[in-house]
């Protein structure tokens, strides 16, 4: 069973452009899209001083914890995971079945105002995805079954 829509270039560039406006509004240093099985989707911000294949792995799993948490203590779901450290803080967002935002930002910036405008990112990615979605929902892929040797099944060239 898909797990991610099949994603173009325009879709990956309207999510770009949505985390650089979070990045531009918040003065956040990172933002990145993560499939929920724990792949890295896009990313923008300062990637260079973080690794963030590992941390969208890590992200992910976390929120899967998360949401387990949330059925033990009789909520349906929690829609966010804030991480909260003396440097830098992160928080993660449930965006739709498919996809999170996690956000990482220096620990003295205003969580309040960093969920205020990942709310209208979660938003615009979850827009595109639908897109993605309405534009072939037969297509799309697990990224866990993805085999590293040959790619050839995802990376196609797209018909003009």
């Amino acid at each position: 069973m898909p797990t991610l829509p099949q994603l173009f270039q325009e879709d990956v560039t309207v999510l770009d452009r949505a985390l650089d406006q979070l990045l531009r509004n918040t003065e956040a240093t990172t933002a990145i899209v993560i499939d929920k099985g724990g792949f890295l989707i896009t990313q923008c911000g300062d990637t260079g001083s973080v690794d963030t294949v590992t941390l969208a792995a890590l992200a992910a799993a976390s929120f899967s914890a998360t949401q387990t948490i949330a059925g033990l203590v009789g909520e349906s779901n929690f829609s966010s995971l804030y991480q909260q450290g003396e440097q830098v803080s992160m928080l993660t967002c449930n965006v739709d079945e498919f996809c999170l935002l996690a956000v990482v930002f220096r620990a003295g910036l205003s969580v309040g105002a960093i969920k205020y405008y990942a709310a209208s990112t979660t938003k615009a990615i979850a827009t595109q995805l639908q897109e993605a979605v309405k534009r072939n929902p037969s297509e799309g892929i697990d990224l866990s079954m993805l085999n590293v040797a040959d790619t050839s099944a995802i990376f196609q060239r797209r018909l003009a």
